[in-house]
């Protein structure tokens, strides 16, 4: 990407740094709240709650003393607790020691060792708490499909109208019977040996009597996700859109469109689209995708970055509580595990260092989510929220990790670090920082 499609990205997207500014703000919030409150049933006292940093734009006191704040760079936050004499929770020396013992009990460096762990831990894992909340009412907002099929709102395809009617009960297409959701290796296979063709005959129940009616493709090549940064969203794509032709050659199913992308190796495409009647032509060139794999490794693919799905959106039923927060629970493990794997497959060169985005890919990625709807923009924040409380996890000085690095090796010493140490291995931690966001920001910028 060259930096003046970059800039004309984000001035034509408009709301980018505002979305991504929520995004993280939220994030950001959350986590270090995390530390706050843990501090707090910890014992230890807080100066200052900070969202954001540089000139303060709004504050307040609390009954506690703490000041609450919004500074005006909306970049990050902190938590200074007593005793810190920085955002970066640096040791005040010269204020430790005019405290008396009470006083220093309650202040990050002069607590029990449980205390600052717990409290230095809680900012991830808030981030951890916060993506699964997330995940559970995603998914229990949108229900799980039943063992039957029934048609709920049908998509407008341009070979509508049909004789299909949302609440129809889906018991056979093209003469074979469906089978189970419940069974989606035998779904699959079903959907693969479907006749090619625009519209077929589906065998329903509807009202008490069972009839055979018009339809469309079961999945048809259209648009349903569109992912962000992708070829296909920066050629201007947009859910909704249907593919008609590949290289004027006429389509129906969208597995004629992944084949078709898969097959070519990065071979530009003129794509026949249908916007909602109106019909255009896309030159679309498949990018490489590092995919991972189930066994944690990754596998290159050529994408042009959509997902498609049924011909009509099928009725759910609610998905318990239960099941809800465990699949939750499942995805951001999912998520943490994905982006060690990832991270680790970069070093070792297995996939390529593009995949690292830096702060104007995340705000791209942002404002591309929030295009899409609420839903896409909240699961996003999911996403990153498991992402950032991974990364401060990662035994960096001046990261999460890293002070529990240090006091690891308190526990094992019975003394911490000496100070002068920790001076040195905080500005190595704050110099790694910077250089990985510096690497972030050059991928967003010369990264295709």
């Amino acid at each position: 990407m060259d930096i003046s499609s970059l800039i004309s990205g984000i001035g034509g997207g408009g709301l980018t740094v505002l979305w991504f500014v929520v995004a993280l703000s939220i994030i950001v919030a959350i986590h270090e709240y995390g530390h706050y409150i843990v501090g707090r049933w910890s014992g230890i006292g807080a100066d200052v709650f900070s969202l954001g940093f540089g000139p303060v734009i709004y504050s307040r006191y609390d009954k506690r003393g703490t000041k609450w704040q919004i500074a005006a760079i909306p970049l990050g936050g902190y938590v200074k607790f007593k005793g810190d004499a920085n955002a970066a929770s640096g040791k005040d020396g010269e204020a430790m020691e005019g405290m008396t013992d009470e006083e220093r009990r309650h202040t990050m460096h002069g607590a029990p060792l449980w205390a600052r762990a717990a409290t230095v831990l809680a900012g991830p894992v808030f981030n951890f708490i916060l993506s699964i909340i997330i995940f559970t009412g995603v998914m229990m907002f949108n229900g799980q499909i039943g063992s039957k099929l029934i048609v709920g709102e049908i998509w407008d395809l341009p070979d509508a109208p049909y004789e299909l009617q949302q609440g129809d009960v889906v018991t056979a297409i093209a003469g074979t019977a469906i089978p189970s959701f419940d069974d989606p290796e035998a779904f699959d296979a079903f959907a693969k040996a479907m006749p090619k063709e625009a519209v077929l005959t589906y065998t329903v129940e509807r009202g008490g009597e069972t009839l055979d009616v018009s339809g469309p493709f079961l999945y048809p090549p259209m648009v349903q996700s569109l992912a962000p940064r992708s070829a296909a969203y920066n050629a201007g794509l947009e859910v909704g859109d249907v593919f008609t032709a590949i290289d004027g050659t006429p389509i129906v199913a969208f597995s004629q469109l992944k084949e078709a992308v898969e097959g070519g190796e990065g071979r530009t495409m003129a794509l026949t689209v249908d916007r909602a009647g109106t019909v255009d032509q896309f030159d679309l060139t498949p990018r490489r995708v590092d995919e991972p794999q189930a066994d944690g490794g990754f596998v290159t693919h050529w994408r042009i970055g959509i997902g498609g799905g049924l011909a009509f959106e099928p009725a759910t039923e609610t998905l318990p509580v239960g099941e809800a927060f465990l699949a939750g629970v499942r995805q951001t493990g999912r998520i943490m595990e994905g982006s060690v794997s990832g991270l680790y497959h970069m070093i070792t060169g297995a996939i390529s260092s593009c995949n690292l985005s830096g702060p104007v890919g995340i705000a791209q990625t942002s404002s591309a989510m929030a295009s899409q709807g609420a839903q896409s923009f909240i699961w996003f924040i999911a996403v990153l929220s498991t992402a950032i409380g991974l990364l401060n996890l990662f035994p960096i000085p001046m990261l999460d990790g890293g002070h529990l690095v240090f006091y690891a090796y308190e526990a094992v010493t019975g003394k911490p670090p000496a100070d002068g140490v920790l001076r040195i291995l905080m500005t190595a931690g704050l110099v790694l920082v910077l250089s990985m966001m510096v690497f972030g920001l050059t991928n967003d910028l010369f990264c295709p």
